[in-house]
């Protein structure tokens, strides 16, 4: 790469000259700034806190070189050169410019913020004049003064390593950019050479208050330029090969941390791709003492700015592993590394903060708007999300919050509620303040492609739910029943709308207090509190033209009659809406089903400690089997596609083992083995040890089970599993 590239250098140098003449006519500086932003349509970004009177050159700098669109750059730098008539041409690429954070992007403090000092404008031009005049003519002198203005620059607020990009803005093949991209790509002896990583900052490094080491680096890295070790001929050559070898690395980590999240999100739910709203409680500093500063600009934000951009870091574990380096090894750390590793990847745009102070105040409640963002120059808080905070005031609560910085309650629902309700307006609703939620599309086809069943039964299974409303999904361990559950639902849904589906698990203990309403102890007595399909009733009530549908894992290990009580008759296809209303136990409230809701149960047919499901019950669900899915179209066409003989020989092995079980007078059909357990590979996944694994840990043991009291079939049947795999 040569200089030639860089287009933007000459109208970056002469918009420098002619700003300079700017430092005493300051006013009409801010005028004819007003009028590029008229001329393009545009407006005026936030430069100060109510209306702007001062302003530095870097700032006027920053106002194309952050992030924005190129087709904005491009807008603005054409008003420049007009109103400044600025005779270079403009740039036709912004190739080795550093650009700004955009909630960070002025070079000074707001004029309200105590951080402000009274110089720091006046100390901005007088750097920008002194960077001006050293390029012009580097003698003994104009080092002298360039240091000092540095120097006494650089430790303002907000500034540090930002200042060295404005610096090279202006006089991009004099002064090199310390921005920790730059930093992270010269740390490489590899790609900048022994000399240079030796004498460039760290990335995780404290800024340069020294000029003259300043000048050094910058000499330094100027004298390597061109030689065996750092091939650049240039400050903005280099500067653009640490952006595309940056974005480069970013893209594999992210390719990355996206397969490896596809990974976790194989799960037997079917929830990939569904976006939730979570909710948030969040500690705005020790005491809440960042809270004021935070709602003016906008955002939230955590500290540990040691750690430099978090989202190097490849789990939690190594974010906890530094932190117990850079700041203490005497604690763990792993609250710290949670809440980093939640606010940098896990809060999505959507969810709600609720802003609090100590254990029981909440100061605020706010949407997230933004990604996370890591702004080297934002003190000891650099971590940062946008965040449109709705609500300010103090709020006390019953309720002890965690002592954390950050914590998801969104499996709270109690306590969101009751957070939520704080923020009431007078008609007694929250404020509608979420955005339209867009779900992705979940069609027939999508649940074919990832469920084991031919067309002809999926049909028959959708037309039986919508008929009677209430289904049973009943089979041996593995045959998919629970993976089924949810993508049945979003199917017959058209979408993945999670928010209109629900799933419980019934246990011995299960009662109707937990299903429907019941009396719960607390500090004054006893609250009637409602229970899950109560509450989901609800909701499906108030969406009538849209349906819901309730699954219930492990249905028959629940009491029924014990958990339905008088809703027996109500769950029926035709005893649904409100013509049919029963009173509830303790409430005495008039309850019906709507007739929207569906009911999906799911039962083990293998599980012997496990009674029947009594007729009351049996009479208002349709039943359908599943069953191994060995011979269906899109297994075999799954199984071809990992060509793998010891494969191959496992399932023939197994089909041959469900006959068996089938014929078995003691068990049947309904304690065959599933294929569930041979989901999921890929052709670099079918190892020995995964074969293994599964014959001796799951598939031995249930044999076991299965003939309990005839070990020889047992072993007959084990040595054909392992031979197969031989």
């Amino acid at each position: 790469m040569t200089s030639t590239k860089f287009t933007w250098i000459s109208f970056y140098k002469e918009l420098s000259d002619k700003l300079l003449t700017y430092r005493d006519r300051r006013d009409d500086l801010i005028n004819k700034l007003a009028t590029v932003y008229e001329s393009t349509g545009m407006s005026l970004p936030k430069l100060e806190a109510d209306e702007l009177q001062d302003i530095d050159p870097f700032t006027v700098f920053g106002l194309f070189n952050k992030g924005i669109t190129d087709a904005n750059r491009q807008k603005i730098i054409a008003g420049i050169a007009e109103v400044f008539d600025i005779g270079a041409d403009q740039p036709t690429d912004f190739e080795g410019i550093p650009v700004l954070n955009n909630l960070n992007a002025t070079f000074y403090a707001f004029a309200n913020d105590e951080r402000r000092g009274e110089h720091d404008i006046d100390n901005l031009w007088h750097v920008f004049e002194a960077e001006l005049a050293l390029a012009a003519d580097d003698n003994e002198e104009t080092r002298k003064a360039f240091v000092e203005a540095f120097d006494t620059t650089v430790i303002q607020f907000t500034l540090g390593w930002k200042l060295t990009m404005g610096l090279y803005w202006a006089r991009p093949y004099n002064f090199i950019s310390l921005d920790s991209r730059n930093r992270w790509f010269m740390a490489d002896v590899a790609k900048a050479g022994t000399t240079i990583a030796g004498i460039v900052p760290k990335e995780k490094d404290s800024p340069v208050h020294d000029g003259d080491r300043y000048l050094a680096i910058c000499d330094t890295i100027k004298s390597e330029l061109g030689s065996e070790e750092c091939s650049y001929a240039d400050f903005p050559s280099l500067t653009a090969a640490a952006f595309v070898e940056s974005e480069r690395v970013n893209r594999e980590r992210k390719v990355a941390e996206k397969a490896a999240a596809e990974k976790a999100e194989e799960n037997s739910l079917g929830d990939e791709g569904v976006k939730t709203t979570h909710y948030w409680t969040y500690s705005p500093g020790d005491g809440a003492a960042r809270w004021d500063d935070f709602y003016a600009r906008g955002v939230m934000g955590v500290g540990w700015s040691k750690l430099g951009n978090v989202e190097k870091y490849a789990s939690k574990e190594d974010i906890r592993k530094n932190l117990r380096t850079l700041y203490s090894s005497k604690y763990s750390q792993k609250n710290s590394a949670l809440a980093l590793w939640q606010f940098s990847r896990e809060i999505k745009p959507g969810d709600v903060v609720f802003a609090k102070r100590g254990r029981s105040v909440i100061i605020g409640r706010g949407i997230v708007e933004g990604d996370y963002q890591f702004d080297e120059n934002g003190d000891s808080y650099p971590n940062i999300r946008r965040v449109r905070w709705t609500n300010r005031g103090e709020w006390h609560t019953e309720n002890l919050l965690a002592v954390k910085t950050l914590t998801d309650i969104t499996a709270y629902p109690d306590l969101v509620e009751k957070l939520n309700s704080f923020f009431e307006d007078e008609g007694g609703e929250v404020e509608e303040d979420t955005e339209e939620v867009e779900y992705p599309a979940y069609t027939s086809e999508d649940f074919l492609s990832e469920v084991y069943m031919d067309g002809e039964h999926y049909r028959a299974l959708v037309n039986a739910l919508r008929a009677k409303k209430n289904i049973i999904l009943q089979g041996a361990p593995g045959v998919g029943k629970t993976f089924a559950a949810k993508r049945l639902a979003y199917s017959m849904m058209g979408v993945k709308d999670a928010e209109r589906v629900m799933m419980v698990q019934f246990h011995q203990s299960y009662s109707y207090e937990d299903f429907i309403e019941g009396f719960r102890p607390n500090a004054q007595g006893f609250d009637l509190e409602k229970g899950a399909f109560y509450n989901f009733c609800k909701n499906a009530k108030d969406d009538s033209d849209n349906d819901y549908f309730f699954i219930i894992d492990e249905i028959n290990r629940g009491n029924l009659s014990k958990i339905f009580g008088e809703l027996f008759m109500l769950i029926e296809n035709d005893k649904r809406g409100p013509r049919n209303t029963l009173q509830l136990l303790y409430s005495h409230e008039l309850f019906y089903v709507p007739s929207n809701v569906y009911l999906i149960g799911m039962m083990n047919t293998a599980d012997r400690s496990l009674a029947m499901l009594d007729y009351a019950l049996r009479r208002r669900f349709a039943f359908f089997d599943l069953r191994p899915a060995f011979g269906t179209e899109s297994f075999i066409a799954y199984q071809e596609g990992l060509a793998s003989e010891k494969f191959d020989r496992l399932i023939s092995c197994v089909v041959k083992l469900n006959e068996a079980i089938a014929s078995d007078e003691s068990l049947g059909d309904g304690f065959c083995i599933g294929h569930s357990y041979f989901c999921r590979m890929s052709p670099d996944d079918v190892t020995d040890d995964k074969l293994s694994a599964i014959v001796n840990y799951e598939l031995v043991p249930m044999l076991r089970e299965y003939w309990f009291d005839e070990p020889t079939k047992v072993d007959e049947w084990a040595g054909k599993l392992r031979r197969s795999i031989r």
